[in-house]
């Protein structure tokens, strides 16, 4: 498949994706005719950023932090930005795992995401990274943000974002499973009420119903959300019950007999009880909202997709302007990488899925 299908159907951008390509080949040529570098372009930025024009989300920015080798975040986060932009109003901006030798989006290169320092005019972080050890004038910005009580999303591997290995780094304490008594957990169980257990759905085998949590259907971010309408085939992950502190579980994970919707339920103990899959918390005092769902080809299902929108909006307190029904209609056409370590998009640079307005 060429590059151009490869953009279209992985990450949603249209027939732009041509233009685009077209555009950067001739400016290539024409600057190589003058006898100029590739460095005496304008730098792109290593991140794409979506503008919002009207909606509920104008004036507010959302940063979204990608950068796992599993799940895809790199395409979700990037569809998932264009929604709340192009369908709520607010500016997004995506980061991505970065080869710092080829500018191109690596998942498998964990200790590199730039743009972090957009965080400093975010209203809202939405996080999807996985054991990434950053170095700490990268770390810094993660932190100086959720220490000042922002609003924070985290999804899936989020419960373990971190794994630094610099053990005398300030930001250590953030590491997935931090044995401190100071900060057990690390920021997966402090920030997002949570860290890594294990699955507890079989992988790659066992898919993940969304069940509403008894006595919270009627809470915002459900809005607009059945009982049993989400559905995913990544697994359900194993939490501690309860869950810590002001921890308040919206969604439960049934677990099913294979990968389809309508698949039953998986009999026993694993489901007897069901495991919490997303819930709200605070952190200093930010609002927090956590769904151990989620990969890109989760995102195909409408209800997921309402659910982190809603998401975002109970996080930035405008829980009021949540509609019956948020429009979650995929931008562009969309065909997400399924789940699987090595499966990423070769060759992808994030100026390569900026939109053309």
């Amino acid at each position: 498949m060429n590059m151009t299908l490869h953009l279209e159907r992985r990450f949603g951008t249209r027939t732009q994706t041509k233009a685009i390509i077209m555009k950067a080949t001739l400016l290539w040529s024409v600057m190589a005719g003058l006898g100029l570098c590739a460095g005496s372009l304008l730098a792109a930025q290593p991140w794409v950023t979506y503008e919002g024009t009207s909606g509920p989300g104008k004036g507010k920015h959302i940063v979204l932090v990608s950068g796992d080798e599993e799940y895809r975040s790199e395409e979700a986060l990037t569809q998932l930005g264009r929604i709340l932009a192009r369908h709520h109003g607010f500016k997004c901006t995506v980061l991505y795992a970065i080869d710092p030798a080829t500018g191109e989006i690596n998942p498998t290169i964990n200790n590199n995401i730039p743009g972090l320092e957009t965080l400093k005019s975010a209203d809202l972080m939405i996080i999807f990274t996985r054991w990434r050890n950053l170095p700490d004038e990268q770390m810094k910005w993660v932190i100086d943000y959720v220490e000042a009580g922002k609003p924070v999303l985290g999804i899936r591997t989020a419960t373990h974002a971190f794994k630094l290995n610099n053990k005398n780094s300030p930001y250590y304490k953030y590491s997935d499973g931090y044995p401190g008594a100071d900060y057990e957990g690390g920021f997966g169980r402090q920030v997002l009420g949570e860290k890594w257990i294990a699955h507890h759905g079989n992988h790659g085998t066992e898919a993940t119903r969304g069940m509403l949590a008894p006595g919270q259907a009627g809470h915002p971010i459900l809005r607009g959300i059945k009982d049993g309408e989400i559905f995913g085939p990544t697994d359900v992950y194993r939490v501690r019950l309860p869950l810590p502190g002001d921890s308040v579980p919206l969604v439960l994970g049934q677990v099913v007999k294979g990968m389809k919707p309508e698949d039953p339920p998986v009999e026993g103990e694993k489901n007897n009880p069901m495991m919490p899959i997303a819930w709200t918390k605070t952190y200093k005092g930010g609002r927090v909202f956590t769904s151990t769902m989620g990969s890109a080809v989760d995102m195909q299902n409408e209800a997921f997709r309402r659910l982190l929108v809603n998401g975002a909006y109970w996080c930035l307190g405008m829980e009021a302007q949540i509609p019956a029904r948020s429009n979650v209609d995929i931008v562009g056409e969309w065909k997400p990488t399924y789940f699987g370590f090595g499966k990423h998009v070769k060759g992808i640079k994030p100026e390569m899925l900026a939109e053309l307005k």
